[in-house]
């Protein structure tokens, strides 16, 4: 570097700046507009923390800035499904916090492969039940419930058969704590199960979490969907209802259906999912839930499926001779791969789909590469890091070993808090304006992570673009680190109580740094 009399910082804002005039998208360059022309809405953002998982905070971005997807970190195996009434195609898991302790349900069943067959009927299918004090550690507590092979001593909470008039099949498993504030004492915890005759969706009930009975003789949903992976429900606080998300087949592809409900008994008129920039591929599940740092948030994990058919690639992927075992019964259980996608929704009906993979197949290694893998629980739930005095961080599960041996696994992997997509830009910088916004609370906490010599500022702008005079840029001094949760100071400190309720626009600069969320706070 030249040696001008400038500090290293002042020498990069300066390059950086270069850089966002040099550009045509540099929001200093032009008018503020809305994204449709016009009068541009303002968004009301109270006090929710926002997430740049999808455009909804952006309505122009200048320099190098961009949406970045982020991946989950890989670590430890944390359940191994090895014992006799679990098997090979154990999956389809559900996941929550329950207080202190954490809660898994999942499905048991066995897959054994035998040349030009495949024999799916070694046990019944059930539904398990594990549980775990820090969401790493897990045990399958005996529950006494139901008889295998002559004995009670399994975590099975619900077996596969007839219920009076219902024909339940307990191995597509949707469990849930209702977080509805009305919910009956014997009805605190749900489970979505599917009903072998007819063709629908069952609702049970719980008190406790261990001992179900179903919430009604009629199944739901009947012949509405095709309902063969992991059907789900839950309480939506945002409208006030219950949402179900299932897989159809819709001209062939393999998608997804929503309805509401008040009661988880009586649906309204299903509606097929839309998506803002992604082409009709195969989603064999969805794993749609509230974000619990931002309920009003819809985030799934759906699975993407693809048949890549037999190829020197192909063969070349682990576990070639079991793979062509599997493919000798029906050649796509040889040659499908799957991984899972992210996608977020406001609204529930649309959703913003990430078409690159957010968890891929990862590095070949036995038992990977193969159809189930990488099917990822629903959902994701917080637990404590690895590294003393850092913050909390997101555990995903996610199977593998599907298929390939005596029992499927599952893996734990971890993600920052909110730490789905950032907006980042480079050394060389960039920045984004907000659409106007109106917010409570008096300060504005940001979730971000820097180089050493990288930093985020923040503007704070009438509706019209206009710097607010203590709220510049030039009043902004360098914020830089990596935290979930820092309060932005200007020169004359961080109280926006002045600006509360009032329509506003936020441009933030950001050099070799992500933003992961917002907040307005206090």
């Amino acid at each position: 570097m030249k040696q001008t009399g400038l500090s290293r910082r002042d020498w990069l804002r300066g390059t950086a700046a270069l850089s966002l005039a040099a550009s045509s998208s540099n929001p200093l360059a032009a008018s503020i507009t809305s994204k449709t022309g016009g009068q541009p809405e303002v968004l009301d953002i109270g006090s929710r923390r926002e997430l740049f998982i999808d455009s909804h905070l952006i309505d122009r971005m200048g320099g190098g800035t961009s949406l970045r997807l982020h991946h989950p970190v890989p670590r430890e195996l944390v359940l191994v499904h090895d014992q006799p009434w679990e098997g090979s195609g154990s999956g389809y898991h559900s996941v929550f916090q329950d207080g202190s302790l954490y809660r898994m349900y999942y499905k048991a069943w066995h897959l054994e492969p035998t040349q030009g067959k495949l024999n799916n009927k070694s046990h019944p299918l059930y539904c398990c039940y594990a549980e775990s004090d820090d969401g790493v550690r897990w045990r399958k507590p005996e529950l006494g419930l139901h008889e295998f092979q002559a004995s009670k001593k399994n975590n099975i909470a619900i077996a596969s058969g007839a219920r009076g008039p219902l024909n339940v099949d307990a191995g597509h498993p949707a469990v849930f704590k209702d977080a509805n504030p009305n919910a009956a004492s014997d009805a605190r915890y749900k489970a979505i199960l599917r009903s072998s005759d007819p063709n629908a969706l069952l609702p049970f009930k719980s008190a406790d979490g261990i001992h179900w009975s179903p919430m009604t003789d009629e199944p739901m949903l009947a012949k509405l969907g095709a309902f063969d992976s992991q059907n789900l429900a839950f309480w939506d606080p945002t409208i006030g209802k219950y949402r179900a998300y299932w897989r159809i087949f819709k001209e062939g592809i393999r998608d997804i259906r929503t309805a509401t409900s008040d009661d988880l008994v009586h649906w309204s008129t299903p509606v097929d999912l839309t998506y803002e920039d992604s082409p009709g591929e195969h989603l064999y599940t969805n794993q749609v839930k509230p974000y619990h740092r931002a309920p009003h948030i819809l985030i799934g994990f759906p699975t993407r499926y693809i048949d890549r058919s037999w190829s020197d690639s192909m063969k070349a992927l682990p576990d070639l001779a079991h793979r062509q075992l599997r493919a000798s019964s029906v050649e796509r259980y040889g040659t499908a791969v799957t991984e899972a996608l992210l996608m977020a929704s406001r609204d529930g009906l649309k959703f913003k789909r990430w078409n690159e993979a957010f968890l891929r197949p990862g590095v070949q290694r036995p038992d990977t590469w193969n159809y189930g893998h990488q099917y990822i629980a629903w959902h994701l739930v917080e637990t404590g890091s690895d590294l003393p005095g850092a913050p909390n961080e997101l555990s995903l599960y996610a199977v593998e070993s599907y298929w390939t041996g005596k029992g499927s696994a599952l893996r734990r992997y971890t993600l920052r808090l909110d730490g789905f997509v950032s907006l980042n830009a480079p050394m060389s910088g960039g920045e984004v304006i907000t659409p106007p916004l109106k917010f409570s609370g008096s300060q504005l906490s940001l979730n971000f992570a820097t180089s050493a010599a990288g930093s985020v500022r923040v503007e704070v702008q009438d509706s019209t673009g206009k710097a607010i005079d203590g709220f510049s840029l030039a009043d902004c001094p360098d914020h830089f680190g990596d935290t979930i949760e820092r309060v932005v100071a200007w020169k004359n400190g961080g109280d926006l109580s002045s600006l509360r309720g009032k329509p506003i626009r936020l441009r933030i600069q950001l050099q070799d740094a992500d933003l992961y969320s917002i907040q307005f706070q206090g």
